[in-house]
């Protein structure tokens, strides 16, 4: 696994250790990245249920300002502060439920341009609900979400669908304005 473009193009990346983490491929990566190309440079971005981080530094080497990892699993937050550390870059990392993040994201007012979600495939379809519900409070003004599922137990969020893709048994929806 490796940053596909950008200032940190062909830098590998760790991701955590056993099956518990699902990395992002690099081919839906650069895919992915293709269709968010107007919307990466400048960005808030905020990567749940990070993993590696591989989503959120793909976004920092393609010109994002900032971006937060979120993971609850120790070994997820591990990787991410090795891969940011190994880049130099500047970001933050947070240990947290997703949930529990949005929440204390949306009173603080917080607010970002681009949020990945990538949650373990087993767990989509039970958090569609509340991420649609806790979601809207943390978005700016035209800003994009992504949805990272299987194709089999898709990640269907309430917000306004724009774009949808598969990649094998992967399937990536794209929200926004």
């Amino acid at each position: 696994m490796r940053i596909i473009a950008g200032t940190y193009r062909g830098r590998p990346l760790k991701a955590p250790p056993g099956d518990a983490t699902r990395p992002t491929s690099d081919r839906v990566r650069e895919a992915l990245f293709s269709i968010l190309n107007a919307h990466t440079p400048g960005a808030r971005v905020l990567d749940l249920f990070a993993g590696s981080g591989a989503l959120g530094l793909e976004a920092l080497s393609r010109g994002a300002d900032s971006v937060t990892f979120v993971d609850d699993a120790q070994p997820a937050i591990k990787a991410i502060h090795s891969n940011v550390q190994a880049l130099s870059a500047d970001a933050t990392v947070r240990r947290s439920d997703a949930l529990r993040f949005l929440s204390a994201a949306s009173t603080s007012g917080a607010q970002y341009d681009l949020v990945f979600l990538d949650p373990p495939y087993r767990h989509a379809e039970r958090l569609a609900l509340p991420l649609s519900e806790a979601l809207p409070a943390v978005l700016a003004p035209g800003a994009v979400v992504v949805a990272e599922s299987d194709k089999r137990a898709p990640l269907t969020l309430t917000l306004p669908l724009t774009d949808e893709r598969r990649y094998g048994d992967t399937l990536i929806r794209i929200y926004g304005p």
